[in-house]
């Protein structure tokens, strides 16, 4: 697989799978307000993924369908993968067991996905420049209402203070799997095509610190981070997690939207 291929489809699955997990936690928030807020975040996500599957199929090989050559679209890359072809990081499929394990989950992602939006409206392709430059925007959004989230429930009550610790503690492990980089990556930073994560991480360590430390919440020690998302390897729920996303498309094949 081309390493631009690759890349634009591990930062759509991404986007497509996180989008997912908070979709279903809707009519499941503490409040009516909060249940649009997390619709209009999926959205905005779905969107990314939606841009960013289009372009993976304007770079991937054309086959041979029934009316002759043709791309793979939008809709091939989100239902008609199977689950090791996913190449999203571990944090982003992590159930949400609590409305403080959506939030928490939801900041940890937004930290780093704003600083990496950012460093790609510099790219040398101009299309993930483009993408980047709209994405900046929304996700900018996001991370005000995740961090505006923590602390309140970390600075609020001791339940919610207890519960907003253990979520972060929780997810914490996830998060190295942001700042790898292999091979098929190095090749598109040296070009100028991707973002290098290790120059995110500072920001991205200083925004939860920060957070944290308002919310009067503890900063988790590092330890032994959980990795092999990227590389198809996925965690035991997302195999129910991509079967509810693909469902409707399998038993309906070549259904018109």
């Amino acid at each position: 697989m081309p390493p631009l291929l690759t890349y634009t489809l591990r930062q759509g699955d991404r986007a497509l799978v996180l989008a997912q997990r908070l979709l279903e936690t809707i009519t499941h928030a503490p409040e009516i307000e909060e249940d649009m807020a997390l619709s209009n975040l999926a959205l905005d996500l779905i969107g990314q993924a939606r841009a960013l599957y289009t372009y993976a199929g304007e770079i991937d090989e054309p086959f041979e369908g029934p009316d002759g050559t043709t791309n793979h679209d939008e809709d091939h890359y989100a239902y008609w993968r199977e689950q090791h072809e996913f190449c999203n990081p571990l944090l982003v499929e992590q159930p949400g067991e609590g409305f403080a394990q959506v939030i928490a989950r939801q900041f940890l992602h937004d930290a780093y996905a704003l600083p990496y939006w950012q460093a790609m409206t510099s790219s040398t392709d101009t299309t993930l420049a483009a993408l980047a430059a709209k994405s900046v925007k929304e996700t900018a959004y996001h991370l005000r209402h995740g961090r505006s989230w923590v602390v309140r429930l970390g600075d609020g009550t001791s339940e919610s203070h207890d519960r907003m610790q253990s979520a972060v503690d929780h997810l914490w492990r996830f998060t190295g799997e942001l700042f790898e980089h292999d091979e098929v990556e190095d090749q598109l930073i040296v070009v100028g095509i991707a973002a290098d994560p290790t120059e995110i991480q500072a920001t991205w360590l200083a925004t939860v610190t920060d957070t944290l430390h308002e919310a009067t919440l503890a900063l988790p020690d590092d330890g032994v981070m959980q990795t092999g998302g990227r590389s198809g390897r996925h965690t035991e729920s997302f195999s129910r997690l991509i079967g509810e996303l693909q469902v409707l498309a399998r038993a309906h094949p070549g259904a018109s939207w």
